[in-house]
Protein backbone atom coordinates (compact mmCIF):
# COMPACT_ATOMS: atom_id res chain seq x y z
CA UNK A 1 0.00 0.00 0.00
CA UNK A 2 1.03 3.52 -0.64
CA UNK A 3 -0.81 5.84 0.95
CA UNK A 4 -1.20 9.36 -0.65
CA UNK A 5 -3.64 12.08 1.03
CA UNK A 6 -7.11 10.47 1.49
CA UNK A 7 -6.06 7.99 -0.94
CA UNK A 8 -5.18 4.41 -1.09
CA UNK A 9 -2.64 3.04 -3.95
CA UNK A 10 -2.73 -0.84 -4.36
CA UNK A 11 -0.47 -2.67 -6.74
CA UNK A 12 -0.78 -6.17 -7.39
CA UNK A 13 1.26 -8.45 -9.43
CA UNK A 14 -0.62 -11.62 -9.47
CA UNK A 15 -4.55 -12.07 -9.25
CA UNK A 16 -6.04 -11.88 -5.84
CA UNK A 17 -8.62 -10.67 -3.77
CA UNK A 18 -9.01 -8.50 -1.03
CA UNK A 19 -11.38 -8.90 2.05
CA UNK A 20 -12.94 -5.75 3.77
CA UNK A 21 -15.82 -6.78 6.43
CA UNK A 22 -17.32 -8.81 4.04
CA UNK A 23 -17.20 -6.84 0.86
CA UNK A 24 -14.79 -8.59 -1.70
CA UNK A 25 -12.72 -6.98 -4.32
CA UNK A 26 -10.83 -8.87 -6.89
CA UNK A 27 -8.03 -7.65 -8.89
CA UNK A 28 -5.96 -8.62 -12.20
CA UNK A 29 -2.90 -9.18 -13.00
CA UNK A 30 -0.71 -5.58 -13.45
CA UNK A 31 -3.48 -3.55 -12.64
CA UNK A 32 -2.83 -0.10 -11.02
CA UNK A 33 -6.00 0.88 -8.67
CA UNK A 34 -7.21 3.12 -6.39
CA UNK A 35 -9.02 2.12 -3.46
CA UNK A 36 -10.75 4.91 -2.03
CA UNK A 37 -11.62 3.95 1.63
CA UNK A 38 -14.79 5.57 3.58
CA UNK A 39 -14.46 5.89 7.19
CA UNK A 40 -17.38 3.80 7.76
CA UNK A 41 -15.35 0.66 5.98
CA UNK A 42 -12.55 1.43 8.15
CA UNK A 43 -14.49 1.09 11.17
CA UNK A 44 -16.22 -1.94 9.76
CA UNK A 45 -12.66 -3.73 10.13
CA UNK A 46 -12.38 -3.44 13.80
CA UNK A 47 -16.45 -3.17 14.87
CA UNK A 48 -16.76 -6.32 16.86
CA UNK A 49 -12.83 -6.71 17.98
CA UNK A 50 -13.84 -4.79 21.36
CA UNK A 51 -12.77 -6.40 23.78
CA UNK A 52 -15.69 -7.12 26.82
CA UNK A 53 -14.93 -5.58 30.26
CA UNK A 54 -13.90 -7.12 32.75
CA UNK A 55 -15.80 -8.37 35.46
CA UNK A 56 -13.83 -6.85 38.16
CA UNK A 57 -13.84 -3.26 36.58
CA UNK A 58 -16.92 -3.51 36.14
CA UNK A 59 -17.80 -4.31 39.44
CA UNK A 60 -15.33 -1.34 40.23
CA UNK A 61 -17.11 0.97 38.75
CA UNK A 62 -20.74 -0.48 39.81
CA UNK A 63 -19.01 0.26 43.47
CA UNK A 64 -17.58 3.70 42.84
CA UNK A 65 -20.83 5.05 41.83
CA UNK A 66 -23.12 3.50 44.39
CA UNK A 67 -20.94 4.32 47.49
CA UNK A 68 -21.78 8.35 46.88
CA UNK A 69 -25.14 7.91 47.87
CA UNK A 70 -23.73 7.91 51.45
CA UNK A 71 -21.90 11.47 50.58
CA UNK A 72 -23.59 14.39 49.87
CA UNK A 73 -26.33 15.03 47.35
CA UNK A 74 -24.50 15.80 43.72
CA UNK A 75 -21.12 14.86 44.53
CA UNK A 76 -19.78 13.79 41.15
CA UNK A 77 -18.23 9.94 40.40
CA UNK A 78 -15.25 10.87 37.61
CA UNK A 79 -14.89 7.57 35.93
CA UNK A 80 -11.80 7.28 33.23
CA UNK A 81 -12.93 7.83 29.25
CA UNK A 82 -11.89 4.32 28.53
CA UNK A 83 -14.10 2.99 31.72
CA UNK A 84 -17.01 4.66 29.30
CA UNK A 85 -16.05 3.68 26.17
CA UNK A 86 -16.01 -0.04 27.38
CA UNK A 87 -19.21 0.27 29.09
CA UNK A 88 -20.94 2.17 26.26
CA UNK A 89 -19.65 -0.77 23.74
CA UNK A 90 -20.67 -3.48 25.74
CA UNK A 91 -23.59 -2.55 26.36
CA UNK A 92 -24.44 -1.70 22.74
CA UNK A 93 -23.73 -5.31 21.89
CA UNK A 94 -25.55 -6.93 24.42
CA UNK A 95 -28.93 -4.17 22.78
CA UNK A 96 -27.54 -5.56 19.66
CA UNK A 97 -28.56 -9.59 20.84
CA UNK A 98 -31.69 -8.78 22.42
CA UNK A 99 -34.96 -7.97 20.52
CA UNK A 100 -36.43 -4.50 19.81
CA UNK A 101 -39.62 -5.20 21.42
CA UNK A 102 -38.72 -6.91 24.48
CA UNK A 103 -40.39 -10.28 26.14
CA UNK A 104 -40.41 -9.86 30.03
CA UNK A 105 -42.07 -11.58 32.96
CA UNK A 106 -43.65 -10.16 35.72
CA UNK A 107 -42.73 -8.89 38.77
CA UNK A 108 -40.74 -6.15 37.65
CA UNK A 109 -40.15 -2.41 38.36
CA UNK A 110 -40.92 -0.10 35.54
CA UNK A 111 -39.42 3.26 35.91
CA UNK A 112 -40.41 6.70 34.07
CA UNK A 113 -37.97 9.50 33.30
CA UNK A 114 -34.46 10.14 35.18
CA UNK A 115 -32.75 13.19 33.58
CA UNK A 116 -29.76 13.16 35.15
CA UNK A 117 -31.40 13.37 38.29
CA UNK A 118 -28.69 10.88 39.74
CA UNK A 119 -29.45 11.08 44.09
CA UNK A 120 -33.07 10.23 42.57
CA UNK A 121 -32.18 7.27 40.84
CA UNK A 122 -30.07 5.96 43.89
CA UNK A 123 -32.93 6.59 46.16
CA UNK A 124 -34.46 4.88 43.95
CA UNK A 125 -32.73 1.55 44.15
CA UNK A 126 -32.42 2.14 47.02
CA UNK A 127 -36.52 2.10 47.79
CA UNK A 128 -36.92 -0.53 45.33
CA UNK A 129 -34.03 -2.65 46.42
CA UNK A 130 -30.65 -2.68 44.28
CA UNK A 131 -29.81 -4.88 41.30
CA UNK A 132 -30.28 -7.92 41.17
CA UNK A 133 -33.12 -8.03 44.11
CA UNK A 134 -35.41 -6.84 41.69
CA UNK A 135 -36.61 -6.51 38.23
CA UNK A 136 -36.05 -3.04 36.54
CA UNK A 137 -37.15 -2.03 33.38
CA UNK A 138 -36.82 1.92 32.49
CA UNK A 139 -38.68 3.45 29.97
CA UNK A 140 -36.03 5.96 28.69
CA UNK A 141 -34.90 9.61 29.08
CA UNK A 142 -31.93 9.04 31.14
CA UNK A 143 -29.88 12.38 30.14
CA UNK A 144 -30.71 15.69 29.59
CA UNK A 145 -31.98 18.23 32.20
CA UNK A 146 -30.48 17.59 35.50
CA UNK A 147 -27.09 17.49 36.47
CA UNK A 148 -25.56 14.38 36.68
CA UNK A 149 -26.36 12.44 33.64
CA UNK A 150 -23.01 10.49 33.20
CA UNK A 151 -23.33 9.13 36.35
CA UNK A 152 -26.90 8.13 35.59
CA UNK A 153 -26.33 6.95 32.71
CA UNK A 154 -23.23 4.56 33.40
CA UNK A 155 -24.81 3.14 36.51
CA UNK A 156 -27.97 1.99 34.17
CA UNK A 157 -25.42 0.93 31.58
CA UNK A 158 -23.34 -1.17 33.97
CA UNK A 159 -25.84 -2.87 35.83
CA UNK A 160 -27.57 -3.63 31.94
CA UNK A 161 -23.78 -5.66 31.72
CA UNK A 162 -23.90 -7.02 34.91
CA UNK A 163 -27.35 -8.39 34.44
CA UNK A 164 -28.48 -8.72 31.24
CA UNK A 165 -31.34 -11.06 31.84
CA UNK A 166 -33.17 -9.08 34.85
CA UNK A 167 -32.50 -4.96 33.78
CA UNK A 168 -33.78 -3.54 31.13
CA UNK A 169 -33.27 -0.22 29.05
CA UNK A 170 -35.75 1.27 26.55
CA UNK A 171 -35.09 4.50 24.28
CA UNK A 172 -36.71 7.70 25.35
CA UNK A 173 -36.71 11.02 23.05
CA UNK A 174 -33.69 12.09 25.19
CA UNK A 175 -31.71 9.29 23.81
CA UNK A 176 -31.18 10.88 20.40
CA UNK A 177 -28.48 13.39 19.39
CA UNK A 178 -30.12 15.99 18.49
CA UNK A 179 -32.06 16.38 21.34
CA UNK A 180 -29.38 15.54 24.13
CA UNK A 181 -26.75 18.04 22.06
CA UNK A 182 -29.22 20.74 23.18
CA UNK A 183 -30.90 19.60 26.46
CA UNK A 184 -27.57 19.36 28.39
CA UNK A 185 -25.94 16.10 27.83
CA UNK A 186 -23.46 17.12 25.16
CA UNK A 187 -22.28 19.79 27.53
CA UNK A 188 -22.15 17.79 30.54
CA UNK A 189 -19.78 15.24 28.09
CA UNK A 190 -17.75 18.58 26.76
CA UNK A 191 -17.03 20.06 29.73
CA UNK A 192 -15.79 16.89 31.88
CA UNK A 193 -14.24 14.91 28.99
CA UNK A 194 -14.64 15.32 25.68
CA UNK A 195 -17.07 15.51 22.05
CA UNK A 196 -15.60 12.17 21.38
CA UNK A 197 -17.73 10.60 25.00
CA UNK A 198 -20.62 12.36 23.52
CA UNK A 199 -20.65 10.32 20.44
CA UNK A 200 -19.65 7.20 22.23
CA UNK A 201 -22.62 7.60 23.89
CA UNK A 202 -24.38 8.48 21.09
CA UNK A 203 -23.65 5.17 19.17
CA UNK A 204 -25.12 3.22 21.85
CA UNK A 205 -28.34 5.07 22.03
CA UNK A 206 -28.79 4.06 18.64
CA UNK A 207 -29.03 0.72 19.55
CA UNK A 208 -31.16 0.75 22.61
CA UNK A 209 -34.41 -1.34 22.37
CA UNK A 210 -37.82 0.68 22.06
CA UNK A 211 -40.67 -1.55 23.57
CA UNK A 212 -41.47 -4.16 26.22
CA UNK A 213 -44.44 -6.40 26.48
CA UNK A 214 -44.98 -7.87 29.62
CA UNK A 215 -46.51 -11.12 30.60
CA UNK A 216 -48.26 -10.54 27.13
CA UNK A 217 -50.53 -8.03 28.57
CA UNK A 218 -48.44 -5.38 29.25
CA UNK A 219 -47.16 -2.96 26.40
CA UNK A 220 -44.44 -0.34 27.56
CA UNK A 221 -42.58 2.04 25.75
CA UNK A 222 -41.76 5.70 26.00
CA UNK A 223 -44.01 8.02 24.05
CA UNK A 224 -47.17 6.17 23.42
CA UNK A 225 -49.58 4.79 20.70
CA UNK A 226 -48.73 4.93 16.62
CA UNK A 227 -50.99 5.01 13.58
CA UNK A 228 -48.75 3.26 12.12
CA UNK A 229 -48.51 0.35 14.52
CA UNK A 230 -51.03 -2.42 13.27
CA UNK A 231 -49.12 -5.25 14.71
CA UNK A 232 -46.39 -5.77 16.89
CA UNK A 233 -44.24 -7.45 14.81
CA UNK A 234 -43.86 -3.92 13.33
CA UNK A 235 -42.01 -2.83 16.55
CA UNK A 236 -39.82 -6.09 16.24
CA UNK A 237 -38.63 -5.29 12.84
CA UNK A 238 -37.43 -1.71 13.04
CA UNK A 239 -34.00 -1.35 12.26
CA UNK A 240 -30.95 -0.41 14.87
CA UNK A 241 -28.59 1.18 14.91
CA UNK A 242 -30.62 3.45 13.54
CA UNK A 243 -31.12 7.73 14.86
CA UNK A 244 -34.85 9.05 15.37
CA UNK A 245 -36.64 9.73 12.43
CA UNK A 246 -38.76 13.07 12.73
CA UNK A 247 -42.31 11.10 11.79
CA UNK A 248 -43.39 7.32 11.37
CA UNK A 249 -43.63 4.28 14.24
CA UNK A 250 -40.04 4.92 16.02
CA UNK A 251 -40.83 8.50 16.26
CA UNK A 252 -44.14 7.98 17.77
CA UNK A 253 -43.03 5.62 20.45
CA UNK A 254 -41.03 8.04 21.94
CA UNK A 255 -43.09 10.52 21.28
CA UNK A 256 -46.40 10.57 21.05
CA UNK A 257 -49.14 11.56 24.01
CA UNK A 258 -52.42 10.41 25.38
CA UNK A 259 -54.98 13.42 25.71
CA UNK A 260 -58.03 12.87 27.98
CA UNK A 261 -60.18 15.09 25.71
CA UNK A 262 -59.14 14.14 22.65
CA UNK A 263 -61.12 11.64 20.30
CA UNK A 264 -59.00 9.37 17.90
CA UNK A 265 -55.89 11.13 16.49
CA UNK A 266 -54.57 14.68 16.80
CA UNK A 267 -51.97 16.95 16.65
CA UNK A 268 -49.40 17.28 19.31
CA UNK A 269 -48.31 20.86 20.42
CA UNK A 270 -44.61 19.68 20.87
CA UNK A 271 -44.79 19.98 16.98
CA UNK A 272 -43.85 16.22 17.23
CA UNK A 273 -45.83 12.94 16.53
CA UNK A 274 -49.42 13.22 17.69
CA UNK A 275 -51.79 13.06 20.53
CA UNK A 276 -54.28 10.42 20.93
CA UNK A 277 -57.77 9.43 23.43
CA UNK A 278 -58.65 6.89 25.12
CA UNK A 279 -61.13 5.70 22.44
CA UNK A 280 -57.70 5.07 20.17
CA UNK A 281 -55.93 3.20 23.82
CA UNK A 282 -59.43 0.86 24.16
CA UNK A 283 -59.18 -0.22 20.22
CA UNK A 284 -55.77 -0.78 20.22
CA UNK A 285 -56.03 -3.28 23.74
CA UNK A 286 -58.82 -5.00 22.83
CA UNK A 287 -57.37 -5.57 18.76
CA UNK A 288 -53.54 -6.96 20.39
CA UNK A 289 -55.18 -8.80 23.49
CA UNK A 290 -53.77 -6.25 26.21
CA UNK A 291 -54.82 -5.24 29.32
CA UNK A 292 -52.51 -1.95 29.88
CA UNK A 293 -50.01 0.46 27.94
CA UNK A 294 -47.56 1.83 30.14
CA UNK A 295 -45.48 4.88 29.19
CA UNK A 296 -44.06 7.80 30.51
CA UNK A 297 -42.76 11.08 28.76
CA UNK A 298 -45.07 13.52 30.41
CA UNK A 299 -45.45 14.40 34.73
CA UNK A 300 -49.06 13.53 35.72
CA UNK A 301 -48.96 16.08 38.78
CA UNK A 302 -51.46 18.39 38.92
CA UNK A 303 -54.03 16.59 36.68
CA UNK A 304 -57.36 15.62 37.88
CA UNK A 305 -56.80 12.10 36.67
CA UNK A 306 -53.85 11.88 38.83
CA UNK A 307 -53.81 8.56 41.25
CA UNK A 308 -51.04 8.16 43.43
CA UNK A 309 -48.58 9.26 40.77
CA UNK A 310 -50.96 7.06 38.18
CA UNK A 311 -52.12 9.00 34.95
CA UNK A 312 -55.49 7.36 34.26
CA UNK A 313 -56.84 7.65 30.39
CA UNK A 314 -59.65 5.44 30.10
CA UNK A 315 -62.83 4.07 31.55
CA UNK A 316 -61.10 1.06 32.96
CA UNK A 317 -60.41 2.47 35.87
CA UNK A 318 -61.15 -0.28 38.24
CA UNK A 319 -58.88 -2.70 36.26
CA UNK A 320 -56.50 -4.56 38.88
CA UNK A 321 -52.45 -4.52 38.41
CA UNK A 322 -50.79 -7.38 39.25
CA UNK A 323 -47.19 -7.98 40.08
CA UNK A 324 -46.44 -4.08 38.52
CA UNK A 325 -44.60 -1.19 40.54
CA UNK A 326 -44.24 1.70 38.95
CA UNK A 327 -41.53 3.64 42.10
CA UNK A 328 -41.21 7.35 41.49
CA UNK A 329 -39.05 9.68 43.95
CA UNK A 330 -39.33 13.42 44.06
CA UNK A 331 -37.08 15.78 46.10
CA UNK A 332 -38.63 18.70 45.65
CA UNK A 333 -35.92 20.15 43.18
CA UNK A 334 -35.84 21.28 39.87
CA UNK A 335 -36.81 18.35 37.52
CA UNK A 336 -38.14 16.20 40.28
CA UNK A 337 -41.69 16.50 38.58
CA UNK A 338 -40.25 14.55 36.27
CA UNK A 339 -39.93 11.42 38.56
CA UNK A 340 -43.96 10.90 38.13
CA UNK A 341 -45.03 9.66 35.11
CA UNK A 342 -47.95 7.95 33.33
CA UNK A 343 -49.59 4.91 32.96
CA UNK A 344 -51.92 4.44 30.42
CA UNK A 345 -55.21 1.68 30.74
Amino acid sequence: FHQRKNKFELKLGSLCALHLSGLSFSFVWGRKIRVFLVVVLLMATTQGQQTPIDSAVLDDIIRRLTEVRLARPGKQVQLSEAEIKQLCNTARDIFLQQPNLLELEAPIKICGDIHGQYSDLLRLFEYGGFPPSANYLFLGDYVDRGKQSLETICLLLAYKIKYPGNFFLLRGNHECASINRIYGFYDECKRRFNVRVWKVFTDCFNCLPVAALIDDKILCMHGGLSPDLNHLDEVRSLPRPTMIPDTGLLCDLLWSDPGKDVKGWGMNDRGVSYTFGPDKVSEFLAKHDLDLVCRAHQSVLGKSNQTNGFGLYSEKLNQTIKDLALKCCADGSENSLERSKTLVF
